[in-house]
């Protein structure tokens, strides 16, 4: 367990853990929509846009909240304030140092589904950040579908990654470099690595305040390789497509993120 008491500043955290979808999309109930998101998750080689974009036709259902379910139930908020706090103040040095100024984003917490300004964010998509209303949502329950389907080690510095990947991708939104209509793929693997990337510089940052203990970054590395393209595809499918990769393979992100831990300059983060 890394020490994140060492860390004092806090992000935007909303727990929506309590809150359901009543019955899923246009009638498919929760099972359905799940099954129809991760569909055509998988058949759009994984590209967001794509699920997104077939959900705008759908109709949405109200979502009742009951946020007493898990109000002080857990510290996971807590959990994910601080990693996203300690993300915000290393990229607030970053951007003055450059003379530009750094908004943090949003995280928002959620079980199964939920709305985001992108349309519906599930359980099924996983963690990922949403460029139209400057919010990373996560279901932390991917975490154990991570270690139990590709037996990866697990643990609060892999999810803090996971995290501050998503946080990479506001800044590249701030940066101005994801503003694309639409990418090919090599476009996509650039930006996820680059993401990567970013997650390490702020695993640099904080490394000298003693959070890590020894030899605990390698959960960080083993989450990358986790959701390499060539990993998820051959557990998922039994076969790898790298035409298809739209985040890179197991190698590439833990380059990439080894990269930006070992130098902690975004400067090095040009994936070309």
């Amino acid at each position: 367990m890394a020490y994140w008491d060492k860390l004092t500043s806090q992000g935007n955290v909303e727990d929506r853990r309590g809150a359901s979808l009543a019955g899923g999309i246009g009638g498919l109930g929760l099972v359905g929509t799940l099954i129809f998101m991760a569909f055509t998750y998988f058949t759009s080689g994984g590209d967001l846009n794509a699920v997104l974009s077939q959900l705008e036709g759908l109709q949405t259902t109200q979502q009742t909240f009951q946020k007493t379910d898990f109000d002080g139930s857990d510290e996971y908020p807590k959990f994910a304030s601080t990693v996203l706090g300690s993300n915000n103040e290393t990229w607030q040095q970053i951007f003055a140092a450059s003379g530009k100024t750094y908004t943090a984003p949003k995280l928002v917490l959620f079980r199964q589904a939920t709305q985001s300004g992108c349309g519906i964010a599930t359980s099924e998509v996983g963690p990922h950040y949403c460029p139209l209303d400057s919010t990373i949502y996560l279901d932390e329950t991917f975490f154990d579908e991570l270690q139990r389907r590709f037996k990866t080690e697990g643990g609060d510095v892999a999810e803090a990654y996971v995290i501050s990947h998503e946080v990479g991708h506001h800044v590249q939104n701030l940066l101005g470099i994801t503003e694309v209509a639409e990418r090919t793929n090599e476009e996509s693997i650039r930006i996820e690595l680059q993401a990567d990337c970013f997650a390490g510089t702020w695993a640099n940052s904080v490394a000298p305040l003693g959070v890590f203990e020894p030899g605990e970054i390698k959960e960080a590395i083993d989450a990358a390789a986790a959701v390499g393209d060539d990993r998820i595809q051959k557990t998922v499918t039994g076969r790898v497509d790298p035409e298809s990769w739209t985040h890179g393979s197991s190698e590439q992100r833990v380059t990439w993120f080894t990269k930006g831990f070992e130098t902690g300059k975004p400067s090095n983060c040009t994936v070309s």
